[in-house]
């Protein structure tokens, strides 16, 4: 039997990371591990929370002596290391908060895994990444597994230091580590602070959908279901000290992102086409923004069998419709602190 760690379960991907190992996997042992802070939310999972092979454990990652207690009272055989604060935006006001929870965070599960895994063949931290360690592209080209390092926000920055910790642990002391670095993900229990479900709510409330500079930048977008299944896969069979992209081959410019959204969004809601679209409203542009991200997944789809198992607008068309069945968690969510954030972040441009 299994017992696996898998932090930041309360989150978005997390979530889905922790439903699918609990449902796929009943002889595991699933710990899920969230501090619960603001895009952390247990109903994400109350379909689960009474499964016999699931618990949940409140706690933060940077509290070292926690980590070390939490290890030791529960022998976990691997880690699946999500948790992260992972808004651009955010990072740039209180860059610190990042460097505490993806540096520091994740150097003492890794601590704690070194210590508790001295003597056992079987275990592995799997650590997932982003593809904006990167950096940016031109319009040509995509992120392989050994494209250089190039992070130009404190989150993609911190994120990058993280990775180098997994490696380094690898390296120095023979642990059993895998890494994937993903792109934007999208799809259900997203908060709503990030581009697409911030734009279904706002659409919805007949609110402006702010978009960066003049939307030119662009994602590869990938459906967080398909992430999930992709984390499955590397978790259980990449060599030790492998890297893998995940990637959705979905680059969409986000003013083309947006108005197809809001098509879709007039089709569901009953309005005229068109309608939606009056709502877009262009905003100063970030600081440090990257211009263009598509990671190449080539290796894992080789490798390792995995392929992406929806085109964007289906997906995007199923993440509408999730949204507008699931009214209630999308205004608890929309309540109380991020309240005030949106209002802070958003309305005064």
């Amino acid at each position: 039997m299994k017992k696996i760690l898998i932090t930041g379960g309360a989150g978005f991907i997390g979530s889905h990371v922790v439903r699918l190992f609990v449902n796929k996997y009943p002889d595991y042992q699933v710990v899920n591990l969230d501090k619960l802070t603001y895009a952390g939310n247990l109903a994400n999972l109350k379909d689960i929370e009474n499964k016999s092979n699931y618990t949940f454990v409140k706690g933060d990652i940077v509290d070292a002596a926690f980590i070390s207690d939490l290890f030791a009272t529960h022998k976990f055989d691997a880690v699946i290391h999500l948790a992260a604060e992972s808004h651009v935006d955010r990072s740039i006001s209180n860059p610190l908060e990042f460097v505490m929870t993806n540096v520091i965070g994740t150097v003492n599960l890794l601590n704690a895994a070194k210590a508790n895994w001295t003597a056992a063949p079987n275990n592995r931290f799997y650590h997932v990444s982003t593809d904006e360690v990167y950096g940016t592209l031109g319009e040509t080209g995509m992120f392989t597994e050994t494209t250089a390092y190039d992070p130009h926000s404190p989150y993609s920055a911190s994120k990058a230091s993280s990775d180098h910790f997994v490696r380094a642990y690898h390296d120095t002391y023979g642990m059993d580590v895998v890494i994937s670095n993903c792109s934007n993900n999208y799809g259900s229990y997203h908060f709503p602070e990030k581009l697409i479900p911030l734009s279904i709510y706002n659409i919805k409330n007949n609110k402006s959908i702010p978009i960066y500079g003049k939307g030119e930048n662009v994602r590869d977008w990938l459906f967080v279901e398909d992430h999930a299944r992709a984390i499955d896969v590397i978790f259980h069979n990449a060599k030790t000290g492998t890297t893998y992209n995940i990637g959705g081959h979905n680059e969409w410019t986000n003013i083309d992102l947006i108005r197809l959204l809001c098509k879709i969004m007039d089709k569901k809601l009953n309005r005229a086409q068109g309608e939606s679209a009056k709502l877009i409203t262009f905003v100063k542009d970030r600081a440090g923004h990257d211009l263009r991200y598509a990671i190449d997944s080539t290796k894992l789809q080789k490798e390792l069998g995995w392929t992406p198992s929806l085109q964007f607008e289906e997906g995007l068309e199923k993440t509408v419709e999730w949204y507008l069945q699931n009214e209630e968690w999308l205004n608890n969510v929309t309540s109380g602190d991020y309240k005030k954030y949106y209002e802070q972040q958003y309305t005064k441009r």
